[in-house]
């Protein structure tokens, strides 16, 4: 079983900068991608960022002011986020799954609670 727990989140001014964590325990594997999915409300749950050995991959959306990153030694992903704008404001979600990446949120096997991140004008 794998556990994922986010963290992080918060409301800021358009033009912050927020750093969310998800900290995974349980069977998590070198290979594994872990991913980042937001969903605003009565939106549908949305690809931000993925990262495994193969590669890092980023919604056009985001590229340039967000960054996806790993440690191993403490089984955290990361997701710095620059530039915040209103249209940020979402939960936040951190996900894992085995084999290729993918931006597809049924793709991804374990999910964790999610992180509010609120960015106003």
């Amino acid at each position: 079983q794998v556990q994922l727990v986010e963290s992080g989140g918060g409301s800021v001014q358009a033009g912050g900068s927020l750093r969310l964590s998800c900290t995974t325990s349980g069977r998590t594997l070198f290979g594994d991608v872990m991913g980042w999915f937001r969903q605003a409300p009565g939106k549908e749950r949305d690809f931000v960022a993925s990262t495994y050995p193969r590669g890092t991959f980023y919604a056009d959306s985001v590229k340039g002011r967000f960054t996806i990153s790993r440690t191993y030694t403490n089984n955290t992903v990361y997701l710095r986020m620059n530039n915040l704008k209103p249209e940020d404001t979402a939960i936040y979600y951190c996900a894992t799954k085995g084999g290729s990446s993918s931006a597809f949120s049924k793709d991804y096997d374990y999910w964790g609670q999610g992180t509010q991140v609120t960015v106003s004008p």
